[in-house]
C-alpha cells in the first residue's frame, strides 16, 4: 500500500498517526537516560541509524557488550562511551514494517554551526564508517580498566582515548543513551521509509 493513499483517507491518517507511537516511544527512550553509569533496558528489536557530519567526542572507550530484547533475545554489539560529544548535522532514522507498509520516523538536529551535544554518551553498536582521529589511543586494555566511568567485564578487549574525532560519520546501532542529549533545531518527521543512509 502507497504512503500516499494512506493520507488520503480518515481512516488511514488515523492509522499512521497511530503507527509511530512505539516508534517514538523507543527513540526516545533510546535517546536519553539518567546518569553516567550505563542504565540497562530492553531494546526493540530494531536497529536505527545515525550519521552525522562529524563527531568530535572527550573520554572514549569502547569495548564488547550484549543488547537483549525484552524477550530475551540478544544481540551483540560494541559498546562505545564518549564523555562529551558535539555531532553536526546529526540524522536518525528508524523505518519498520507494519500492515500498512514501510514506516520511518526521521530526525535531525545540529545543523547551521549549531550541534547537537550529548554528555555521558553511551551506544551499543554494530556498524560503524567514517574517517576517525584519537588522541592519546590505548588498544588492548582491559575492558575493566577504561578511562570512562563507564566499564566492561574484567579480561575482555577494549580500547580507549582521551579524544575521538570522527568525519563523516554513518553507524548502525540498537541503542542509545545519555545523561543529557540536546539536540539544537530538532526535526522530526513521519517517513515512508528514507532513512540517513
Amino acid at each position: 500500500m502507497k504512503f500516499r493513499s494512506l493520507t488520503g483517507s480518515r481512516l488511514g491518517r488515523v492509522a499512521l498517526a497511530a503507527v509511530p507511537v512505539g516508534v517514538a516511544a523507543s527513540l526516545v527512550m533510546a535517546g536519553v537516560a539518567n546518569g553516567a553509569v550505563p542504565v540497562s533496558f530492553a531494546v526493540s528489536g530494531s536497529q536505527f541509524k545515525i550519521a552525522a557530519a562529524s563527531l568530535d567526542g572527550t573520554a572514549f572507550s569502547q569495548y564488547a557488550g550484549v543488547a537483549a530484547e525484552k524477550n530475551g533475545t540478544p544481540h551483540p554489539v560494541a559498546i562505545s562511551n564518549i564523555g562529551s560529544a558535539s555531532l553536526s548535522d546529526l540524522c536518525q532514522s528508524v523505518v519498520t514494517d507494519t500492515p500498512l507498509g514501510k514506516v520511518g520516523l526521521l530526525i535531525s538536529a545540529g545543523g547551521g554551526g549549531n550541534p547537537a551535544t550529548a554528555t555521558d554518551l553511551q551506544i551499543g553498536l554494530t556498524d560503524l564508517q567514517g574517517d576517525a582521529t584519537f588522541g592519546k589511543i590505548r588498544i588492548g586494555v582491559d575492558a575493566s580498566t577504561v578511562n570512562t566511568p563507564a566499564k566492561g567485564e574484567a579480561g575482555g578487549f577494549a580500547q580507549d582515548a582521551d579524544t575521538i574525532k570522527i568525519s563523516g560519520l554513518k553507524q548502525t546501532a540498537w541503542s542509545t543513551q545519555a545523561g543529557v542529549f540536546t539536540l539544537n533545531g530538532l526535526h522530526l518527521q513521519l517517513t515512508n521509509g528514507k532513512e540517513c543512509f
